[in-house]
């Protein structure tokens, strides 16, 4: 089961980040050319939040079953192990945390360079907040 859980988090991540990377390439385009925010804006957004809250899920359970998740908190010398049972889980989490308050502060805003400008900084943050705790050397085994 662990190892299923862990492929499906690996490859879903190839969806989530492209999904949440295009959904803020789309609000920068949208924000600089001061274009009118449309239902197909909405929903790139949406399907970003909905992308990143599913790996979100799998990675809950994932880090239940995984030796280097829950059972390794402890270990803080072990630079790797250090990453995947503390630093990856909880960076993400902020990182999950930021996106969804832009998505909810969007929902709040009439101007459609707010909403462009809500989903480019709280998306964006949670990006790079994502990528900066991608335990690289994982994925390229």
């Amino acid at each position: 089961m662990y190892n299923f859980i862990q492929k499906l988090h690996s490859g879903w991540a190839y969806l989530a980040l492209l999904l949440l990377l295009f959904a803020v390439v789309n609000a920068l385009i949208g924000f600089s050319s001061k274009k009118e925010f449309t239902a197909k804006d909405r929903k790139i957004s949406l399907f970003a939040l909905i992308g990143i809250h599913t790996q979100l899920l799998i990675g809950l359970v994932l880090y239940f079953v995984s030796p280097l998740g829950k059972d390794s908190l402890g270990q803080m010398s072990n630079a790797a192990v250090r990453l995947t049972s503390l630093e990856h889980p909880l960076i993400n989490l902020i990182a999950i945390a930021l996106i969804t308050i832009g998505w909810s502060k969007h929902k709040k805003l009439i101007n459609s360079e707010a909403k462009f400008k809500t989903f480019a900084i709280f998306y964006g943050l949670g990006l790079i907040l994502v990528l900066s705790r991608i335990p690289w050397s994982l994925w390229f085994q």
